[in-house]
């Protein structure tokens, strides 16, 4: 097993797939690389290997993930056209409850939301309530650091990014509501259980619910456009290593 002798990257077994000269994380051909007068290749063990500076976070974050093959290109780009459709839909709708409500990541949030509660209620009352919505926008974000350091698959780290931003705009509407306390509420609680119109009391703040909810709402939808932006360039990545001369895998 080797260093990459320009971005300092250990191969790992989950590397197998990739063709030995090809470097997984930046995706120089090696020997290529080398031929143009560069450090001579690095193996693991060396003092050189020992002395190598770490890989910073933007390298990291567009390494390419360990599946680099042609069906993993086109599935991902799927996917991505599939988010990016559905981005628009959120865009188009606004802050609207039927639509951000009655959508599926609605139901999937949901859960979340609620554990969220129950997680921080050891904290105080104000972190019980503040605690539904914050452990919903931070569950992606814990999947992402979890795909983007342990598995070395930064395009579903990215999905994951997108549903963080997604997790914001859906509490855009509940915010929103904060000063009405009309929308239905989980358990069919009352206007007491809603969770944005206690912590805008608490804090004072009730007059400026809706400013509150424009500024999550733009700031999700700001997330999920950087998300679909960061997959689109590793799907770009990728395709260019798969179009080298090297980037066959079956090679």
């Amino acid at each position: 097993m080797s260093q990459c002798p320009k971005c300092a990257y250990r191969r790992t077994a989950k590397d197998a797939p990739v063709h030995p000269d090809i470097c997984p994380a930046c995706g120089i051909a090696i020997n290529k690389w080398l031929a143009r007068g560069s450090t001579a290749a690095v193996t693991i063990g060396s003092p050189a290997a020992d002395e190598a500076p770490p890989m910073g976070l933007g390298e990291h974050f567009m390494r390419l993930p360990g599946r680099s093959d042609q069906a993993s290109l086109y599935g991902r780009a799927v996917l991505s056209l599939a988010l990016s459709l559905w981005t628009l839909w959120f865009m188009a709708h606004g802050i609207d409850w039927a639509s951000i409500g009655g959508s599926f990541m609605h139901n999937i949030n949901l859960p979340f939301h609620e554990f969220g509660h129950l997680l921080f209620s050891p904290l105080g009352r104000f972190m019980a309530i503040l605690g539904g919505s914050l452990f919903q926008v931070l569950l992606p974000l814990i999947l992402l650091v979890a795909f983007s350091f342990f598995h070395q698959d930064n395009y579903a780290a990215s999905v994951t990014l997108w549903w963080s931003g997604q997790s914001l705009v859906d509490l855009a509407p509940y915010i929103a509501d904060a000063p009405y306390r009309a929308l239905p509420l989980v358990g069919g609680g009352g206007e007491e259980s809603h969770d944005w119109g206690n912590l805008l009391s608490m804090t004072g703040s009730l007059d400026s619910a809706q400013a509150f909810a424009r500024f999550d709402f733009v700031l999700g939808i700001g997330i999920m456009c950087a998300a679909l932006l960061w997959g689109a360039c590793l799907l770009r990545k990728q395709r260019r290593w798969l179009a080298a001369p090297h980037g066959d895998l079956d090679g």
